[in-house]
């Protein structure tokens, strides 16, 4: 891992910006990895020879996700603000995106990987939403999966929490091909399949074909936000759950504790 959580290069005479998420932890998507991106992308994003932004992860893993410690009610909103401002400013970009991803890709991880136009994976990769287990759920998610998966499947990885592996990965087309060098992959396909091509003509293909996510993104995800801030964060659950994370212990959820206080009681009057 290195010093900085990102390692910008610009390859292929500047056709080609690959971003190497390079962080401690399994490359938590932390406030300090979101803002390298943001710069990455003020710098480079705008260039008319830009035809592929490529996200890889260094090390065994891709990405463990967002920050757990930048969920609680404190820091949620400016978390969501980072990480959904990012997701938009790729929308609008309209710039063909690819995965690399080996190992864990969860949370925002996939929410990043997900959205990418192509996901090169190995055969270890696994793809999780898992921030039910926080008694939380990913807001963009909920609205990328659907257009992505089809709703069944987006309900079945965000509500279990549950993560999948690379063939089924393959299987649901949320990764294009599963290889034993997804690296290699990655860049073969991007050289003989959109580096030929116009640039200012990929970037409107890529808006046409995504113009249901940007209408989503437009007007279901803001809802969702408020809910997630005003709503959800206000319950003892999801405190409870990013508490317990971070505390290493096991959750208390409130149904259980009343149903404990219940039982007590019901003791204690037969007593």
């Amino acid at each position: 891992m290195g010093e900085h959580p990102l390692t910008v290069d610009v390859r292929e005479g500047g056709q080609v910006l690959h971003l190497l998420l390079d962080a401690p932890k399994a490359n938590v998507l932390d406030g300090r990895m979101l803002a390298g991106i943001s710069a990455a992308l003020d710098r480079h994003g705008e260039s008319a020879r830009l035809k592929a932004i490529v996200f890889e992860g260094a090390g065994v893993h891709f990405s463990f996700g967002a920050s757990v410690p930048e969920h609680t009610r404190e820091r949620a909103g400016a978390m969501l603000a980072q990480l959904h401002g990012l997701m938009r400013r790729l929308l609008a970009l309209g710039v063909p995106t690819a995965a690399v991803v080996r190992g864990q890709c969860l949370g925002g991880g996939l929410e990043l990987a997900g959205f990418c136009s192509w996901v090169f994976a190995s055969p270890t990769a696994a793809f999780g939403q898992p921030e039910i287990r926080l008694a939380v759920y990913p807001p963009f998610a909920s609205v990328l999966l659907p257009w992505r998966l089809g709703g069944g499947r987006a309900l079945d990885l965000c509500v279990s929490g549950r993560s999948i592996d690379a063939q089924t990965a393959l299987a649901w087309g949320l990764a294009h091909a599963v290889v034993d060098d997804p690296s290699a992959a990655c860049a073969r396909f991007l050289a003989e399949e959109i580096l030929p091509k116009s640039a200012s003509s990929l970037r409107r293909a890529e808006r046409a074909a995504r113009g249901e996510l940007a209408r989503l993104v437009e007007h279901a995800l803001p809802g969702l936000e408020r809910d997630y801030l005003e709503d959800l964060m206000e319950t003892h659950d999801a405190n409870e759950g990013i508490a317990a994370f971070i505390e290493r212990r096991p959750a208390r959820w409130e149904a259980d504790r009343v149903a404990e206080a219940g039982e007590h009681t019901e003791r204690e009057q037969t007593r």
